[in-house]
C-alpha cells in the first residue's frame, strides 16, 4: 500500500517539475506588468507587441521555411533509405541502421561542431543552405524509423500478386507501397518539422550572419532577461508544437491500425 502511494506521489512530483514551468510561462504571457515576477492583471499587450515586432516575424518566416524544406528533404531521403534497405536484403542491414541512428545519439553540440567544420572545409557560405543540410541530416532518422516500422506491417503477398499480374517494379512501389507508407511518412515529417522548428544548438553553429531563425533570436534575447513578449512567443510556439505532435500521433495511430 505504501509503495503504491509513494509511486503516485513520485509521479505527481515528476509531472509538476515538467509542466509547472510551462504553465507559469503561459500564465505570465497574459500578465499586464513588464516585470515577470509581478502580477498586475490579465492583458494581451505582449501579444500585440509581439505581432508588431517585424524582426521576430522575419525570424519566424526563416524557421518555417527551414523546417518545411528540411522535413520534406529528410522525408524523401528517409523513405527511400528505409524502402531501399528493406528491399535490398543487405547482410549488413543492422550496421547500416546503426549508422542511420547516429545523428540522434550524438550530442547536438558535437554534431553542430562537426557540421561547422565540414561546411568550412568545403568552403560553403553559412546561411539557409547549410541550415537545411544540417537539419535534414538529424531529421532523417525520425523518418527512417517510422517508415521502417510501417514497412514491417505491409503484406508482401499483395506486391507479389501485382508482379504476377504484370506490374513493373516502379508500378508496385508507386501504386502499392507508397500509398500504404504515406501516413507513416507524413507522421515522420511532422515530427521532423517540430524538431527542426525548435532547434537551437546546431543552428547556432551553421547559421550565417544574415540568417536568423526564431529559436536563435529567442536565445539571444534571453541573455538580456526574460520579457513578457518572450513568454507570449513561447506560448504560441508551444501551441503550434502541440498541434503538430497531436497530428503526428493521430496519423501514427491511423497507420498502426492498418497493420
Amino acid at each position: 500500500m505504501k509503495e503504491i502511494k509513494f509511486s503516485k506521489v513520485f509521479l505527481v512530483l515528476i509531472m509538476l517539475l515538467i509542466y509547472l514551468p510551462i504553465a507559469v510561462v503561459v500564465v505570465y504571457s497574459f500578465n499586464g506588468s513588464k516585470i515577470s515576477s509581478v502580477w498586475s492583471g490579465l492583458s494581451l499587450e505582449w501579444y500585440r507587441q509581439l505581432f508588431d515586432d517585424v524582426d521576430m516575424f522575419v525570424a519566424l518566416k526563416n524557421s518555417l521555411v527551414l523546417a518545411t524544406l528540411s522535413s520534406v528533404l529528410s522525408g524523401i531521403i528517409g523513405t527511400l533509405g528505409a524502402v531501399g534497405i528493406r528491399r535490398s536484403k543487405m547482410r549488413a542491414e543492422s550496421s547500416v541502421e546503426y549508422l542511420t541512428m547516429l545523428p540522434i545519439m550524438i550530442p547536438e553540440i558535437i554534431l553542430g561542431m562537426l557540421f561547422m567544420a565540414f561546411f568550412s572545409m568545403l568552403g560553403m557560405p553559412f546561411g539557409m543552405g547549410t541550415l537545411v543540410i544540417a537539419h535534414s541530416t538529424f531529421c532523417i532518422p525520425y523518418i527512417y524509423t517510422v517508415v521502417k516500422g510501417r514497412l514491417s506491417g505491409i503484406d508482401i503477398n499483395v506486391q507479389e500478386a501485382a508482379r504476377d499480374l504484370g506490374a513493373k517494379e516502379y508500378q508496385v512501389i508507386l501504386n502499392i507501397v507508397l500509398p500504404q507508407l504515406m501516413p507513416a511518412v507524413i507522421s515522420g515529417m511532422l515530427l521532423a518539422f517540430a524538431m527542426s522548428l525548435d532547434d537551437v544548438i546546431i543552428s547556432i553553429f551553421v547559421t550565417g550572419v544574415n540568417t536568423n531563425t526564431l529559436p536563435i533570436k529567442i536565445y539571444s534575447q534571453l541573455k538580456t532577461g526574460v520579457t513578457p513578449e518572450i513568454n507570449a512567443l513561447c506560448t504560441l510556439m508551444l501551441l503550434v508544437t502541440i498541434v503538430i505532435l497531436l497530428l503526428s500521433a493521430f496519423l501514427g495511430k491511423k497507420h498502426s491500425e492498418q497493420n
